[in-house]
């Protein structure tokens, strides 16, 4: 089994992939719309990618996106959270 990732790397990705495509990650949690669980669960799969440069090459190359990379592993959470914005 391949070794998790940094957790604060990855929490950052993940954090400036929420932004990029528009969901509001720690609103969320503040609102009650993410549990701690569903956080910590969403940090744990980033961990858990093989590929934290592609996506901060990705990141770096896009502002604004609608849509996580390819391959992203929060893809459909980050997108259900998109969508609960309000």
């Amino acid at each position: 089994m391949k070794p998790l990732g940094e957790p604060l790397r990855h929490l950052r990705l993940m954090s400036r992939m929420g932004e990029t495509i528009g969901a509001d990650l720690s609103g969320a949690l503040a609102a009650g719309r993410l549990s701690n669980q569903e956080w910590a669960n969403m940090v744990t799969r980033c961990r858990g990618c093989s590929a934290p440069d592609r996506c901060a090459a990705f990141l770096s190359e896009h502002e604004e996106a609608s849509a996580p990379m390819p391959g992203c592993r929060n893809a459909d959470q980050l997108m259900q959270l998109k969508g609960r914005r309000a």
